[in-house]
């Protein structure tokens, strides 16, 4: 039918010289004719179906915000042009409010310019490590990425979200980029102090890889120390998120073992340090790794290394040892292991740690190994034999002067507490260590009372 104008139709006639012309034509080529008209209606319709691209799309957005930016740079300076010409103070008053919210949209549209400005290259190093078969563009493009990640926790949310994780996984399971396996591990252990990368690690199967690379004595030390970083970054008591890692369950055992191994062989105190934070970040992770630790022998490889200056060196690290131990004290059986080894000779040593530079993260670590040497001790001498060897050591002694004088527990709180629960429980076993007015001022009263009395002194007090 042939439309006509008025909504009327006429049927189509066929004439004979147009039948004759038909019937010459050949019936392939008139479908072939026919099918070219057909696929080019049906590329456009995909065509404008199609998305635009993620790079176009990226790109859009910037445009838009930048738009906004602009918009609001605009009417900022306008209102604070017509401020200028108001001399009346309830008017100008009455602006105020205009001008904070302006200035709030402001700031709120250049923080969304700077995300999608840093999405943006972060989408271009993912993709160029993701499609990278060279290594050197791989390890520039990797170290790009690191610098991003040292830009702070929102652009590890970014790169954890643009598939960083995923892609450098990818680079970690590739035997042809062996010698970029510590660099890409940096990078995952920079990523994984956020939650979403820590998902994104568990979506990839990542613990089964950084158990390969941890068992697997044909990699680096540099390689093993650096997934050991990426298990202690994991394993971080301070992200809920890791309570979760059920795959990290199914692997425990061999990392373990692995660390355990690390920290016997460690050839410096960056590896050691690397991979006694992660058995002291397991140890919180579930209780079973400390039982694992005992079949391992751990506790001696911890305080053979403590007597290595070459290993154990830091406050930092002394921090992780004394964490494994006020964990793993909770068994019946680290008693005698500690006895054995000469444990609390040096667990009294850690409750005269001292900073060496001053600085607070390092005064902070002196801290938290005398309040943590005071919680093993504590949990520890609920087995006579100890109690009685700390006090031969003179324990008692010293924990009363960190009671006592604010200067040698750098007037900590938590410390005080954990001094005076530790000379509790010795007194229990051996009150004869103490004088009447240590055991009057210290052990009698409740204990808020002691912690109030001590907190309050002078460091004349005698």
């Amino acid at each position: 039918m042939m439309a006509l104008p008025g909504g009327r139709h006429l049927d189509s006639v066929t004439l004979p010289g147009q039948r004759l012309h038909l019937m010459q034509v050949d019936s392939v080529q008139r479908w072939m004719e026919d099918l070219k008209l057909m696929t080019e209606c049906e590329c456009m319709c995909v065509l404008q179906a199609k998305p635009i691209s993620l790079e176009e799309d990226a790109q859009g957005d910037l445009i838009l915000i930048e738009k906004l930016l602009m918009e609001k740079c605009s009417e900022l300076s306008a209102v604070t042009e017509r401020c200028l010409q108001v001399e009346n103070e309830h008017v100008l008053k009455s602006m105020k409010a205009c001008v904070s919210e302006t200035l709030s949209m402001l700031g709120q549209h250049f923080g969304q310019l700077l995300e999608l400005a840093l999405t943006r290259e972060v989408q271009a190093l993912v993709r160029k490590i993701d499609a990278s078969d060279n290594i050197y563009t791989t390890e520039s493009t990797t170290g790009n990425l690191f610098s991003l990640t040292q830009e702070g926790a929102p652009l590890c949310r970014i790169i954890a979200k643009e598939g960083g994780v995923v892609a450098l996984f990818k680079v970690c399971r590739q035997d042809s980029f062996r010698c970029l396996y510590p660099q890409a591990l940096r990078t995952l252990a920079s990523i994984c102090c956020v939650e979403e990368g820590v998902h994104q690690l568990e979506k990839v199967d990542g613990v089964l890889c950084l158990a390969d690379i941890l068992t697997d004595n044909s990699h680096s030390e540099a390689t093993r120390a650096e997934a050991a970083a990426v298990v202690a970054q994991v394993t971080s008591p301070h992200l809920p998120v890791t309570q979760h890692l059920s795959s990290f369950l199914e692997s425990m055992e061999e990392i373990v073992t692995a660390l355990v191994k690390l920290c016997q062989e460690a050839s410096s105190g960056e590896v050691f340090l690397l991979a006694s934070a992660a058995l002291a970040n397991i140890t919180f992770f579930d209780t079973m790794a400390c039982e694992m630790l005992l079949q391992l022998n751990a506790i001696r490889v911890l305080l053979e290394a403590c007597s290595d200056k070459q290993r154990v060196d830091t406050p930092y690290t002394r921090d992780q040892i004394v964490t494994i131990l006020a964990n793993m004290s909770v068994l019946e059986q680290c008693a005698s292991d500690i006895i054995q080894e000469n444990g609390v000779q040096l667990i009294m040593g850690m409750l005269s740690e001292k900073p060496r530079s001053g600085t607070p993260a390092e005064v902070a670590a002196c801290e938290r190994v005398q309040q943590k040497a005071a919680v093993t001790l504590a949990r520890l001498s609920r087995d006579p034999d100890v109690a009685r060897e700390a006090v031969r050591l003179s324990c008692m002694s010293r924990l009363i002067e960190l009671c006592r004088s604010p200067s040698e527990r750098n007037s900590s709180d938590a410390v005080l507490v954990a001094c005076l629960a530790a000379l509790r429980r010795l007194a229990g076993v051996c009150p004869e260590g103490l004088q009447d007015s240590d055991f009057q001022q210290l052990v009698q009263p409740r204990l808020v009372d002691s912690f109030l009395l001590c907190s309050n002194m002078e460091e004349s007090f005698v």
